[in-house]
This record gives structure tokens, C-alpha cells and sequence, in this order.
């Protein structure tokens, strides 16, 4: 197992380029099965979760390879009746992306229950009833087997909530079904957003996107395409954090103005002041960091909350970054009942932060930080043990790195580049 050996106290400062989005590669990838032809993909990140899918897409028949300019290039073609590897399907939640193409391309898919980060309960209940309501029968014990002998056929669906995954499956199963479907309350998230521009360069024809109503002719044939992928706004997110908390000058390149909107808007209100310039978002260095309060001087509350909301993904880098900051914060996990327990490792460093419920963390900054030994339990939450170790005084160790490697394509060679001291070592 590999561990990161970090020495911490020196500002971070430079430049970095942010990897392609995570979110949309993967239903991208996913996406692929239902192409008569080759397919290219452009920014793809080289993260292990997006390693994982290109397995699993090869032990259907899938061919993948490179295009030797940075490209991967996905052949679906040779995809029979061969089930995904069930080992690599329960390592990642994304698995769970294979049931929309795969039912409308061949009518039948047994998945076993996805894994992913423990960060609480998350349900795949919203994907099995849009997929009913498209005329798909599914039995649930210890996996999941999807059957559509007749087909699948539009419906209207109404999402019991508005979860990014299960839209993607439904985008996906409705674009190859026959007739018309419409989501309803779907996620509008920028990478929904970016696999209904692919699914269109298909030749889909999909309405209404960038909202919470979807309306998608179905087709069936779906040609190859070209599709590029957008940068990751967690990644620049997580990016804001890290330069603030060390307090040197980042500057982020190949940022989407309005996937930063909300999460600017956020950091400001943490005390962190950013500038963009055309695509270029810098953090300047040695920033009074100030939380701002409410009006009245009351403590502020920051909560993530679904697209154009504050993402949940970066609650965890939120945290890390108000522990720099002077003043005091509620910090509201709405989503996930597990993703806050990783503050412990913080309050080791030294962070002052109560942990009231699973839900919401009180903190109180700026603490000292200091080197500790940790371990990384999910993606998110390792980066943010990343930043605070990288803030801290003297040596850390963070363990169970793979995480982190998930989500963050190989981060300790591009912090290396903005002055880290950081090395990857077997333990």
C-alpha cells in the first residue's frame, strides 16, 4: 500500500491545469456502449476510478486504446452478451452507469452492489424506477439483475429526487429507447450537461438542457462522435483551498467561468478572494482570510445543495480551508451522513472543530496545524488531509492514498511542481 510522506509549512505557488472532469468522464465512458462505431474522448483524467471503467468496458468486448495525441478512443463494437466484471463493478459506484446503455443496447445487465466512497447511505433507488418506468424489470438480492425483454420504450419519469447518477442512467437508457421520454426534477449539473452535448453529437435529440426537465427523442442508432471533456470544478475548487490555506499565489488555468460561480462565491464568504481573467482563476498570495458573518454579525452557515448549489464534493475541502480562517462557521452536510467523520484527523492536527451531528461541524479559526500521522477515507476527505498537511508544521503521513488517487490524477507530482514537499512510498 502506498502512503504520501508530506512536510508541511511552505507556500504553494505557481500555476496548474485542472484534469478533466471525473463526474462526466465516467457516464461518458459509459455512454460509449451505445455507439454503432469508435468513439473519442478528449481530457480524460488518468484517475483510478476512470482506470476501473475502461476494465469493465473491456470485459464487456470493448476495445480501448489511446490515439497517441493524449485521446482515448473506445470501439464498442465487439460488446456481446459477456456480463462486466463483477470484481472491478463493486470497487466503483460509477459501475452502476452500465445499466441504462447496456439494457437499451442488449436488454439485459447483472451488476453486484457498487462500492465507492463510504461517506453514507447512497441509494439506487431513483435509477431502478426510472428504469422501470422505461420498461425494464428488476430483481435486487445480493446484485442487481436488469432485464428488458420487450425493449425499452419512453415514459414520462418523475425523479423521487434529483440524483446525478440516476439522470445519467435514464439520459442514456431514454436516448436508445423507442419514442419520446421527459425527466422530470433531473440534475442539471455541468457534467450532466457534457454527456447530453456527447449524447447529441450522437445524434441524440435532447431539450431542455442545462434544466430540470429533459425531453429525449430516442433513437436507434447511435453514430460515433468526437467529445471533449470539461475541466473539473471539484479539482479547481479543491485548488482555491489548497492556495489559501498555504498561503501562496495559484494560478488555475482551463476554468469554466460558470461551473465556478457558486464555489467562488463560497470560498469568498470563507475569507478567500479570488480573480478570473478570460479562463484563468488566481488566488493571490498571503490573504487575511476572514470569514465573513451574516448580517447582524450572526455565524454564517454554508450547506452544499444540488446544481447551481454549493457541491458536496467540496464540503470537505470547505473545512480544511476554515480552519485557516479568522472567525467562526456551521459547516452543513445535507447529503451524506458519513462524509464529516473525517474531521477527527483534523482535530489530531490541532483544527478547533465540534462535530455537532453527522451532518454539521462547528469550526473556529485560524488554528495551528501540525504534522500527524492519517488516513485517507474516501476522495474528497484525503485531499483535504492533503491541504492540512501541507499547512501544518513538520511531517505527516497519510495512508490508504489510493483514495486520493481516485479522484485526483497524480496529485503528488503536480503539487511537486508548485513547491510540495511530498513523496509517494511503499509501506
Amino acid at each position: 500500500m502506498a502512503s504520501f510522506i508530506v512536510e508541511g509549512g511552505a507556500p504553494l505557488s505557481g500555476v496548474i491545469t485542472p484534469a478533466g472532469n471525473k463526474n462526466e468522464a465516467l457516464p461518458v465512458l459509459a455512454a460509449t456502449i451505445l455507439a454503432t462505431g469508435p468513439v473519442t474522448l478528449r481530457n480524460v483524467p488518468h484517475i483510478g476510478d476512470i482506470h476501473s471503467m475502461i476494465q469493465l468496458l473491456q470485459s464487456l468486448g470493448a476495445v480501448v486504446r489511446s490515439d497517441g495525441n493524449g485521446a482515448l478512443v473506445v470501439d464498442p463494437r465487439g460488446i456481446g452478451d459477456a456480463e462486466p466484471d463483477q470484481s472491478v463493478s463493486a470497487r466503483i459506484r460509477a459501475s452502476f452507469l452500465l445499466a441504462g446503455p447496456l439494457l437499451a443496447r442488449r436488454g439485459h445487465i447483472t451488476l453486484p452492489r457498487p462500492g465507492g466512497d463510504r461517506i453514507g447511505r447512497r441509494r439506487l433507488d431513483t435509477h431502478v424506477l426510472a428504469l422501470e418506468a422505461l420498461g425494464a424489470q428488476v430483481e435486487v438480492s445480493n446484485a442487481y439483475q436488469l432485464r428488458a425483454p420487450s425493449g425499452l420504450r419512453g415514459a414520462e419519469i418523475f425523479l423521487d429526487e434529483a440524483s446525478v447518477m440516476a439522470t445519467e442512467n435514464t439520459l442514456m437508457a431514454a436516448a436508445a429507447a423507442k419514442g419520446t421520454s421527459v425527466i422530470y426534477n433531473a440534475a442539471s449539473e455541468p457534467h450532466v450537461r457534457g454527456l447530453c452535448h456527447m449524447l447529441v453529437s450522437m445524434g441524440a435529440k435532447i431539450e431542455g438542457i442545462g434544466s430540470n426537465v429533459l425531453t429525449i427523442h430516442g433513437s436507434s442508432e447511435l453514430r460515433p462522435c468526437e467529445h471533449r471533456i470539461m475541466s473539473d470544478h471539484i479539482e479547481i475548487g479543491s485548488f482555491i483551498g489548497l492556495a489559501a490555506v498555504t498561503g501562496g499565489q495559484i494560478a488555475i488555468t482551463d476554468v469554466e467561468p460558470e461551473a465556478s460561480r457558486m464555489i467562488r462565491m463560497v470560498f469568498r464568504r470563507l475569507g478567500v478572494h479570488t480573480e478570473l481573467q478570460g479562463t484563468t482563476l488566481t488566488v493571490p498570495a498571503n490573504q487575511e482570510l476572514e470569514i465573513q458573518s451574516d448580517l447582524g454579525g450572526a455565524i454564517p452557515q454554508i450547506d452544499d445543495a444540488p446544481w447551481p448549489g454549493f457541491p458536496a464534493d467540496l464540503t470537505s475541502i470547505a473545512v480544511v480551508t476554515a480552519t485557516a480562517s479568522k472567525g467562526m462557521v456551521i459547516i452543513h452536510e445535507k447529503m451524506f451522513e458519513s462524509r464529516l467523520f473525517f474531521v477527527d484527523g483534523l482535530v489530531a492536527m490541532g483544527a478547533r472543530i465540534v462535530l455537532c451531528d453527522p451532518h454539521r461541524v462547528v469550526i473556529s479559526g485560524p488554528a495551528s496545524l501540525y504534522g500527524c500521522e492519517l488516513s485517507s477515507p474516501d476522495i474528497r476527505a484525503g485531499m483535504a488531509l492533503l491541504i492540512a498537511a501541507l499547512k501544518a508544521t513538520g511531517r505527516s503521513v497519510i495512508h490508504n492514498i489510493r483514495q486520493i488517487d481516485r479522484g485526483y490524477e497524480k496529485i503528488d507530482e503536480r503539487l511537486r511542481k508548485l513547491g510540495a514537499k511530498i513523496d509517494r512510498v511503499l509501506v
